[in-house]
């Protein structure tokens, strides 16, 4: 894929992993449209780094197939989606003020898992239109909590192991029009959840990478997420992007 002929979506793109990939894109000659729920951060965000933004909740069918017909009518069509948005939880199954809350863990697996399958099925419904033989590409966020989740994780990791596990039949789904389908599992990455931590929390954080001793950064995300783009021969696979990280 031509980044200077990608027409991209990018979900979560208001901050961290979503703000570094908008970015990269956009440096790279994409045009690009940031999906996000926070209007203000969106907005001033796309408007510095010259992207589009739409206000979008992923676990709306109506917000979302909205957003997408506004992005295609801008940008005269889309070829590329890396999917960001999502939340992270922590709660025990069973912790001292009882069973794990069912509300939480139904919401994590909306917003990472329901969520990105929502924007995933209407946005390749658009990329089957394009022309050529590589109509798009997409590219999903797992995490290192899919193969080696903590404690109190439970939720997250579900929700993190789904998008690993659907990646192979996305890939297959979308074969026959076209469509490329890769996740990434990032490790421990500098976003600004992690920054609100203290600096002594956050040191402890990076002794457990194996190397380099150290959190990731979004532009790595970014760079793997660019170099999926445009690497036409990679499909179906899920790659950690960890410094050899394997959680305790």
């Amino acid at each position: 894929m031509d980044l200077n002929e990608t027409a991209a979506i990018v979900t979560g793109g208001a901050s961290g992993l979503g703000a570094a990939t908008a970015r990269a894109l956009r440096d790279a000659g994409a045009l690009v449209t940031i999906f996000d729920r926070d209007e203000v951060r969106g907005t001033a965000y796309a408007a510095k780094i010259g992207a589009d933004f739409a206000q979008v909740d992923v676990t709306n069918e109506t917000s979302v197939a909205s957003a997408i017909s506004a992005a295609v009518a801008r940008m005269g069509r889309i070829n590329a989606l890396v999917n960001c948005a999502g939340i992270a939880t922590a709660e025990r199954t069973l912790g001292r003020h009882g069973p794990h809350t069912l509300e939480t863990f139904r919401r994590t697996i909306d917003v990472n898992l329901v969520g990105s399958f929502n924007v995933i099925r209407l946005a390749a419904a658009e990329m089957a239109k394009n022309e050529g033989e590589e109509k798009g590409v997409i590219v999903n966020t797992a995490s290192v909590a899919a193969f080696d989740g903590q404690k109190g994780q439970a939720a997250y990791a579900a929700s993190k192991a789904g998008i690993a596990g659907m990646t192979l039949p996305l890939a297959r789904d979308l074969a026959s029009m076209g469509i490329r389908v890769c996740a990434i599992a990032p490790g421990i990455f500098r976003t600004p959840m992690l920054e609100s931590l203290s600096d002594e929390v956050q040191a402890a954080l990076a002794a457990d990478v194996t190397f380099p001793h150290r959190l990731g950064d979004p532009s790595e995300y970014a760079a793997l997420a660019r170099f999926i783009l445009e690497c036409g021969y990679l499909n179906g696979e899920v790659i950690r992007l960890d410094g050899a990280l394997r959680m305790r």
